[in-house]
């Protein structure tokens, strides 16, 4: 597959919410093309619906309006059980809070996605102590989340995201729960995902020095993309 694919597109994508009568607008015609191996941030103030946007593109939520194509497969299309399949195989994410399985060791938790995906058993933990050694947690594999740093944490979240081989990883606010220093070798690991394994990133950020870094750096804005930064 050439570099320049495109892995993920939306298509004029609304979301709304309902309360009671009250109609609140969030997405208003997204348009968004991503490509494979790109570094893509997304920013923009609080409440605006970055984390709404990934959460449709990464078949978690579902539009008002619209259409999600990841790896040329509409997202609209799947019925909830397939959805849940393909988000298994196609789509990693990483969340600001870990959502590690506290009762699991490291290992454990990202052998899991390889293990509901139908991976034997033995090729789950080669591939996980593989994953886990690449973002620097060999010593730490058969330690429970609550015996790790939260940086710690958030890096096997990484490995779990990449255990399936993903088309794309959607990152939301992946180091806003760390401080500036862990936040920024959060950062150096994805980004050094990228080049050395070609990992394609959409991150949602407050983070403007990360934001900065990204080969694109798109923004919400009356919920609408703007790409003029």
């Amino acid at each position: 597959m050439v570099e320049e694919e495109k892995i993920l597109l939306a298509k004029d994508v609304y979301r709304e919410f309902k309360t009671a009568n009250v109609v609140l607008p969030v997405l208003r015609g997204i348009n968004l093309e991503i490509k494979r191996r790109e570094m893509t941030a997304i920013t923009g103030a609080s409440g605006v619906g970055k984390s709404t946007l990934l959460h449709i593109l990464g078949g978690l939520d579902r539009p008002t309006k619209g259409e999600v194509f990841v790896d040329g497969i509409s997202l609209n299309e799947q019925s909830e059980k397939s959805l849940a399949k393909f988000r298994n195989k196609k789509i990693g994410f990483i969340f600001q809070f870990h959502y590690l399985m506290e009762d699991f060791s490291a290992l454990e938790n990202v052998m899991i996605p390889m293990l509901i995906a139908g991976k034997n058993k033995s090729e789950a933990r080669h591939l996980g102590e593989l994953l886990l050694e690449q973002v620097g947690l060999s010593d730490r594999e058969h330690h429970q989340p609550r015996q790790l740093s939260g940086g710690e944490q958030q890096r096997v979240a990484v490995a779990r995201a990449l255990a399936n081989e993903p088309e794309i990883v959607l990152a939301d606010e992946p180091s806003g729960n760390l401080d500036t220093v862990t936040g920024r070798k959060l950062h150096d690991l994805l980004f050094e995902l990228n080049d050395k394994n070609d990992v394609t990133f959409l991150i949602a950020t407050h983070n403007q020095e990360l934001a900065q870094r990204c080969f694109r750096h798109l923004k919400i804005v009356n919920g609408a993309i703007s790409d003029h930064i």
